[in-house]
């Protein structure tokens, strides 16, 4: 029962924001250039988009977990934000190609060019990024998990 209740709480944050991060995605992407755009962009690179999400929901699944066995550890503080920069860091590279939707308002042509030139890029540096992410705080998770064994 114990067992069940500790992964049901990691598992559960990693589906939120799971969910969150693709409702972002579609948040953002109508505002900035509406709905069809959104649909269309969606349907291209669904294989990009849904791996990246799974990636964050993952991080976060795991860095719950790694919270849950070092809650009482001096170095707690230290392995979180380290894992949360990584988290971040891909989050930063997974959206960048969005800068080929708000570049136009900011007059910005030449980063248009390049950042739409170059997205399918983007969605692979950040699959990168969530790849050395979750592989940082699973590493973090089974030191912790041995010392606390």
């Amino acid at each position: 029962m114990l067992m069940a209740q500790t992964s049901a709480r990691p598992a559960g944050f990693g589906l939120l924001a799971f969910g969150l991060l693709l409702a972002l995605y579609f948040a953002t992407l109508t505002l900035v250039s509406g709905w069809q755009f959104t649909v269309s962009q969606f349907a291209e690179f669904w294989y990009y988009i849904v791996p990246l999400g799974a990636g964050f929901g993952l991080q976060v699944a795991l860095y719950v977990r790694l919270r849950q066995l070092l809650t009482h550890s001096t170095h707690a503080r230290t392995m979180m934000a380290a894992s949360g920069t990584t988290s971040s860091a891909a989050m930063v590279s997974c959206c960048a190609h969005y800068l080929v939707n708000i570049a136009p308002v900011l007059g910005a042509s030449g980063l248009v060019t390049f950042a739409s030139q170059y997205q399918v890029e983007f969605f692979w540096l950040g699959l990168a990024f969530n790849a050395a992410g979750i592989i940082y705080i699973a590493s973090r998770l089974s030191k912790a998990a041995r010392e606390h064994a």
